[in-house]
């Protein structure tokens, strides 16, 4: 690699920045405080390898405190903003490099050089968000001097932009996810008002008999039996003998109840105790709780599978 000439990259201005903003950006990416990921950690160590050093970070900056999404050589989460290099790193307009910070004013009475981990060298390329709100920075740190050469800072910067896709396509992904949460509860509402409107408009029916409307509750419909131009309804009490075709009471009758298994019969789903070769043993219990011996209701060879669809089979 192509070596570069020493620069004080520390005393380079730094650009103001708008804190409300810039904070608020940050938290915009619900990134703090996240378990590690190995994209980040790959970055991270891949910054290492290039620039030949023990530590590298990916380094966010939040209000009080910097904490690092991914480390590598260290043992901590986050330090005390005050503290961090990045807090400067992330303002430069190129990647801010500080080749001996024992001996750079600005950092040598900082108890990261003074004490653990005995930062000597230190590099940073800031993470810079779409609309340019730095939110931290990928650095790569020695305990010794050094310099990066030319081809190593070009490589931080490239990796810089990856952390920053990176975290830009977690975002995204969140508020899609989001997104979707929220259209699913929007269908299960709707969904949950169509079943209530259904079932209040279709809970009962009225039928004509001897000259009189009947009123029949569904619920109470055990079974439909085709008569001729007639059809029997046999309810929980009483069965009623109307004018009328299969047709005719397929369509009226709440279809996520009843099902077609017959020619002859429809039959109300949760009046199903047994299914027993191609019949249905329906529950004939009276509305005075008397228990009769299970009606039995022959099953169409067409019908069976569509029936068989619609109960809950383990």
């Amino acid at each position: 690699m192509k070596s570069s000439k020493t620069t004080n990259f520390a005393a380079v201005p730094l650009r103001q920045v708008n804190e409300p903003e810039r904070l608020e950006t940050l938290h915009s990416y619900n990134i703090l405080d996240t378990d590690p990921e190995q994209v980040f950690n790959d970055l991270a160590q891949l910054s290492a390898f290039i620039c030949g050093t023990p530590m590298s970070l990916v380094s966010l900056i939040d209000t009080e405190r910097q904490w690092f999404k991914a480390r590598v050589g260290l043992d901590m989460q986050q330090t005390p903003r005050e503290h961090a290099f990045c807090q400067y790193a992330m303002r430069a307009p190129d990647v801010y490099e500080v080749a001996d910070a024992a001996l750079d004013p600005r950092f040598a009475e900082n108890p990261l050089v003074t004490g653990n981990p005995n930062i000597r060298f230190y590099a940073g390329a800031p993470l810079l968000s779409p609309d340019g709100q730095p939110l931290g920075t990928l650095c790569a740190l020695d305990t010794v001097p050094r310099q990066l050469t030319s081809d190593q800072r070009e490589a931080l910067r490239v990796l810089a932009r990856q952390v920053m896709a990176h975290l830009e396509l977690r975002r995204v992904r969140a508020q899609l996810d989001d997104e979707r949460q929220k259209l699913d509860g929007v269908l299960r509402m709707a969904n949950s008002t169509g079943d209530s409107l259904f079932s209040s408009g279709r809970a009962e029916i009225f039928v004509k008999q001897d000259q009189r409307l009947v009123r029949v509750t569904t619920a109470e419909l055990q079974y439909v039996e085709a008569l001729g131009d007639y059809v029997n309804l046999h309810t929980t009490r009483e069965r009623l003998t109307v004018y009328g075709t299969m047709k005719d009471f397929e369509a009226k009758l709440p279809g996520r109840d009843f099902a077609r298994i017959h020619r002859k019969y429809i039959v109300r789903l949760d009046r199903i105790v047994a299914i027993e070769a191609d019949a249905a043993l329906l529950d004939d219990s009276s509305a005075n709780g008397s228990i009769r011996t299970p009606m039995r209701v022959p099953i169409g060879s067409s019908y069976k599978a569509g029936l068989l669809n619609r109960l809950t089979l383990v």
